[in-house]
């Protein structure tokens, strides 16, 4: 049996992304598939137990039905870490992990090992994910953002790690480079992770897609409520308008799926919005929805033109500030629903990162 171990410089480098695509790429090479994030810092509530998101993405996406506790042995949750420094158990973790991971891989031909941020996280509990991979007997591949200087200093970083640990890194997956520096970008990187012996397994290309909320995760992390819109959910925002400013000023701003924030009794900007189309012909919105502010609701007639407009309306009790700073802070996740991102990601994978050069390497 065969195991990758994915890693990354920091959280949100795009290791669930990487994983996934890795997954369903090779599923059509290998057929069976196991996949488990040993510990998992985002979790959810199934069926009275705590699982990493991660997992609960990966098994409805890869149709992999091995158990998700097994998938994500070990949540860690609110508390955690005071109560594992003030009663360290590390044969527990580490059995829970194993025996997992023993169910997970039973009549697989490779699995998948979903690590949680850079390689030394997870060293307060005596879990980091170096230690982690070694325990799992996995080569790791390094997921880093684009860029020539900090991501090379961290991946060298990273790798020192995992070596200290006795575990193979077979390379670096760079993530999220933007398409004008793309090439530029992807000849530096191989060219100075060379001199440092490291293999560049592939380059991703940004994709403005992936890194764009939907109302609906938006609603996930927040207590906003539904004024309006609900069928709209899943559309995604590509920017976001804070409208504080007159409403003259504010239409310049407004581009194709633009989120305007306002307050709820700041009727001239939100007919503002609903003024703002995509093409002067056309009654395609520029707004692809509306966040009000300051737990107003606006006047009846304003109100039923926001229920004609065919966009979702959410109520914050917060101030605009509050409520702009809670959206821009979001950590954008691929979800279940997201079939386009999850499309997306699959292809990125797929022409972008050299699977022949990771199978010679495991």
């Amino acid at each position: 049996m065969q195991k990758i171990f994915i890693a990354a410089t920091k959280q949100n480098d795009g290791k669930t992304t990487v994983s996934l695509g890795i997954i369903k790429n090779l599923q059509e090479k290998f057929g069976k598939v196991g996949f488990i994030k040993p510990i998992g810092q985002r979790y959810l509530e199934e069926e009275g137990q705590k699982v990493d998101e991660d997992s609960v993405l990966i098994e409805e996406v890869c149709g992999i039905k091995s158990g998700l506790k097994d998938m994500s042995p070990i949540a860690v949750d609110k508390g955690f870490t005071e109560k594992y420094i003030a009663k360290p158990d590390k044969k527990n973790i580490s059995g829970q992990i194993k025996d997992s991971f023993r169910r997970i891989s039973k009549n697989q031909k490779l699995v998948v090992i979903e690590g949680t941020g850079h390689a030394g996280v997870g060293s307060v509990f005596d879990h980091s994910n170096a230690s982690v991979a070694k325990l799992l007997g996995s080569k790791v591949i390094i997921i880093s953002s684009g860029g020539v200087g900090r991501p090379i200093d961290e991946i060298v970083l990273n790798k020192a790690l995992f070596e200290k640990e006795g575990v193979k890194v077979l390379g670096v997956i760079v993530n999220k480079v933007l398409p004008d520096k793309f090439d530029r970008i992807s000849r530096l990187v191989r060219k100075g992770l060379e001199r440092k012996g490291i293999d560049v397994l592939g380059v991703l290309p940004f994709s403005p897609l992936l890194a764009r909320p939907t109302f609906k995760q938006i609603l996930e992390e927040t207590d906003f409520q539904v004024l309006c819109g609900k069928e709209y959910l899943e559309r995604s925002v590509a920017k976001v308008i804070v409208a504080a400013m007159e409403a003259r000023d504010a239409a310049r701003y407004i581009s194709e799926d633009s989120l305007m924030i306002t307050p709820g009794d700041r009727e001239d900007m939100i007919v503002c919005g609903l003024n703002s189309f995509d093409k002067p012909e056309n009654d395609k919105l520029k707004i692809c929805g509306m966040i009000l502010t300051g737990g107003i609701m606006p006047a009846l007639p304003v109100m039923s033109l926001l229920e004609k407009a065919g966009i979702p309306v959410l109520l914050a009790k917060s101030d605009t500030y509050d409520v702009a700073t809670c959206v821009h802070d979001l950590t954008v996740k691929i979800r279940p629903y997201d079939r386009e991102k999850i499309d997306t990601a699959i292809k990125l994978i797929k022409e972008n990162v050299n699977f022949d050069k990771i199978l010679k390497g495991i």
